[in-house]
């Protein structure tokens, strides 16, 4: 919600479909998809994929940090 109230735009495509119902609404929506397949891959005992979708989302987050941080940083030098 922070990148998107300082500018930034979703970049995935499932992700931003869902947000035609509203930003908290399409996140929440691609939350809870993020719980089910975790569960599927915990169900099907699949920890090597959760080591590696957690580096992924890990990367994520920072990438999001940079971008975040970025934008603030754009509006403190154009004030």
């Amino acid at each position: 919600m922070i990148g998107l109230r300082t500018g930034a735009a979703e970049a995935n495509t499932f992700v931003s479909r869902t947000m035609q119902w509203g930003p908290v609404t399409g996140l929440a929506i691609s939350k809870v998809f993020a719980l089910i397949l975790l569960a599927t891959a915990l169900r099907f005992r699949r920890q090597r994929m959760i080591v590696v979708l957690n580096y992924w989302f890990a990367a994520v987050v920072t990438w999001n940090l940079i971008v975040i941080f970025m934008a603030l940083a754009g509006r403190v030098l154009r004030n």
